[in-house]
């Protein structure tokens, strides 16, 4: 009897797969696309209703083969990517390409890679999303249009080698509109004044209570002088505090919904210090597949692309009979908790969740690396407590009073963790200098700080008061986490795209990390520029916003895939002739410098090359004397500008030097230079000295102190970054070369021991 072929995306996919299905079953893997769009050329012809000309990608030739080989012998083909557009596609392809042999081809799916799970898609096969495809081809096909038509116009006015995208390019403007912000931003000086607060009889601890109403209107101190006006007035009234009114009240701390793409994206980002790319790795590789003990291969977690906060039944289920055994009877809600799902949401999706709850973190541990755990745990805590009740405070407001000045303090005190027992969600900076001042109180307020026991009319003793200096903060540069909710938010690209992203607007020297927070490089803000003069529409995020909606009504079937792309056109192909004809030329402009030529006293220029920005002679053709050009603190460019980056001045062949980096070879001073590959640190001892160092290299972060003994020599342990990842180390070394893993916080199922991240390859 023959076969059934199985195709899937991956050879880990297939594994696994193969397990569930039996003898009448065989899987292979397509390893990804067979076909795309080729490399060297548009394959959109707009003028023939923007047919594509599809070519089976380089390499997948063989793959192909080897799958139509097995076809040919097989009763039927199943065709099991993964359940989303790009999945559809793949199956699309794959039947394109297949179809010939004339076999009954079917589609299934399934959310996660489980028996049960599989062999119920198999059990109920379907057919191909003819309106997924579409909305997967319309997407493709606008990326192609607006990526290889306004790429060679950069390449014409810039240099050679960079591009633009539909929504890369809009990311890009994201970081680069913020880092505009923090130039342009004005600091305002505040003050904030506190008084430590006790009773007479000295129960209770003493407390804090920070300044809030002047004769009742918000208080506001701009400067020292009113500072020490009111502390003047103050002063005579520190015997006349008194409790005006007390407010207690019960607030509740919902849980956060299980973890859509995005979300655990960010919450990577914060708590594991994954970037969006490394956090799809890994949960790829736990969705496909892991050899858990007797148990063998299986998904771990449900699909990872997926914008939709729903729960199966049975999942709510299994995850309510483990609360209650687990945590007990009063942790759980009365009936399972139903989350709503963003915009636009495909709710035949489910959240990322575990495949069973069961398999606690501790028990899968031994078979799992450590990144690998690192994210189970995170996404198996999340689920757990979004199935959990909600954590309860008893919170205590008290105004004070002296005179026309009133004082306010808070405290509050658990009285119940709820799903604060397995997990809290982590945080972003504030986005917005105008939240400055409540960005303060709201962390105040999440503190837990207990008030001694107050009564109205109660007097109370001040134990002084001190006025502080603030100054309003910029809006924050954004990190992996905040560009993600930002793009999320704004409804730039989908989830499944953001990693791909925040990586092109990076290895396409757009922008660069600095403490971990996107900066653009002046390459990045020059093109920026010119797309936002030359193409608003396309680098507005309204308009790509409204793209990526457009996409969803073609895939729902509201909107025709072809309709759409001829307005689209249309449009851009009227921006793209204005845009060539008025677009600046960066590579032909020229910047005077009162530098002087060494070799021909001319005055140097500044002018822009395969490199970025460099000085040339203003003599030229006569005179072809060219070299680097000298770092400027708080420039727009990337290493070099007094933020953390490595040179800060310069030598006497206005070299940019790297303070405080000198050459472990020789001990010269190291200088900043420039080649194919993006800035470098090499010795100005050259040619004697050959050292050079990579920037990422000498900019490495510092060590990251914490509260752990070495158990060989008694020093502190410290972070570092390593090859294979963060590990525990001894700060006396070399003397001491002690390392250890960094403990996860869960214990070892058999001794009970602290589990550590191991490091892997």
């Amino acid at each position: 009897m023959a076969k059934s072929l199985v195709i899937v995306e991956s050879p880990a996919k297939a594994k696994t797969i193969n397990k569930f299905l039996g003898r009448n079953y065989v899987v292979k893997a397509s390893m990804g696309h067979v076909r795309d769009l080729p490399v060297k050329s548009l394959a959109v012809d707009v003028k023939k209703n923007f047919a594509t000309k599809f070519e089976v990608v380089p390499g997948r030739k063989k793959v192909l083969d080897e799958l139509t080989k097995t076809a040919k012998t097989s009763s039927a083909i199943y065709l099991a990517a993964d359940p989303d557009r790009e999945g559809e596609a793949i199956c699309w392809h794959l039947a394109q390409e297949l179809k010939r042999l004339r076999k009954p081809i079917h589609r299934v799916m399934f959310n996660e890679i489980t028996k049960g799970a599989v062999q119920a898609a198999f059990s109920h096969p379907g057919r191909i999303d003819s309106r997924k495809v579409d909305a997967q081809q319309a997407r493709r096909i606008l990326d192609r249009l607006v990526g290889y038509q306004i790429s060679p116009l950069l390449w014409e006015k810039v240099r050679r080698g960079i591009s633009a995208g539909r929504v890369q390019s809009v990311a890009l403007r994201l970081v680069v509109d913020r880092e505009k912000e923090i130039r342009a931003f004005v600091p305002t000086e505040y003050w904030t004044i506190t008084g430590e607060f006790a009773r007479p009889d000295g129960v209770g601890p003493e407390f804090p209570a920070r300044l809030a109403r002047v004769n009742g209107e918000k208080a506001s101190i701009p400067s020292q002088q009113e500072a020490d006006r009111i502390l003047a007035e103050l002063t005579p009234l520190r015997g006349e505090f008194r409790v005006a009114s007390l407010v207690r009240k019960e607030k509740r701390r919902n849980p956060v919904p299980p973890f859509t793409t995005s979300k655990l994206q960010q919450e990577a980002a914060r708590k594991l210090r994954f970037t969006a790319r490394r956090t799809m790795q890994v949960a790829q590789q736990l969705y496909e597949g892991i050899e858990v003990g007797d148990e063998g291969a299986v998904g771990l977690i449900t699909y990872m692309r997926t914008d939709s906060a729903r729960v199966s039944p049975e999942a709510q289920a299994e995850a309510r009979r483990f609360i209650a055994e687990r945590y007990g009877a009063e942790y759980l809600p009365e009936r399972p908790p139903a989350y709503r799902s963003g915009k636009g949401a495909q709710e035949a999706h489910e959240a990322i969740r575990p495949t069973s709850v069961l398999r606690e973190p501790g028990q899968v541990a031994p078979s799992l690396t450590r990144e690998q755990l690192a994210l189970y745990t995170l996404i198996w805590n999340r689920f757990v407590a979004s199935q959990m009740r909600p954590a309860l405070f008893d919170t205590t407001t008290a105004e004070i009073v002296a005179g026309r000045y009133t004082f306010r303090a808070s405290g509050q005190q658990m009285t119940f963790a709820g799903f604060m027992q397995v997990y809290v969600e982590g945080r972003d900076e504030p986005a917005r200098s105008a939240s400055a001042k409540g960005g303060e109180a709201e962390a105040e307020e999440d503190e837990e700080r207990a008030l001694p026991p107050l009564q109205e009319g109660q007097v109370l003793a001040c134990q002084g008061l001190t006025p502080v200096q603030h100054f309003t903060q910029p809006p924050p540069r954004f990190t992996e986490a905040s560009l993600v909710k930002e793009l999320e938010e704004q409804g730039i690209g989908r989830p499944s795209t953001y990693a791909a992203i925040l990586g092109v607007i990076q290895n396409r020297d757009y922008a660069v990390k600095v403490d971990g927070k996107f900066k653009p490089t002046e390459l990045g803000e020059i093109v920026v520029d010119l797309l936002v003069e030359n193409f608003p529409r396309i680098l507005d995020p309204g308009f790509t916003a409204q793209m990526e909606t457009k996409l969803d009504e073609i895939e729902e079937g509201k909107a025709d895939w072809l309709k759409e792309m001829h307005t689209f056109y249309g449009a851009f192909a009227r921006w793209l002739e204005k845009a060539k004809e008025k677009m600046r030329n960066i590579k032909a402009m020229e910047e005077p410098t009162d530098i002087a030529c060494e070799k021909c006293g001319r005055s140097m220029v500044i002018k822009w090359g395969r490199f970025g920005k460099f000085l040339a002679c203003s003599g030229y053709p006569e005179c072809k004397n060219t070299k680097e050009l000298p770092a400027r603190r708080g420039g727009a460019g990337g290493p070099g500008n007094g933020e953390g980056e490595a040179a800060t001045g310069t030598n006497g062949q206005g070299e940019p030097v790297a303070e405080g980096q000198p050459c472990e070879n020789c001990g010269k001073p190291m200088v900043m230079k420039r080649g194919r590959f993006g800035p470098f640190l090499a010795c100005s001892g050259y040619p004697d000295c050959r050292n050079v160092v990579r920037i990422a290299k000498a900019a490495a972060a510092p060590p990251e102190p914490t509260d752990q003994v070495c158990d060989k020599c008694g020093a502190p342990m410290v972070i570092r970054d390593g090859r294979f990842g963060r590990f525990l180390s001894c700060s006396s070394y070399p003397t001491c070369k002690n390392i250890k893993p960094i403990p996860i916080g869960v214990d070892c199922p058999r001794c009970g021991a602290p589990l550590g991240a191991r490091r892997s390859k």
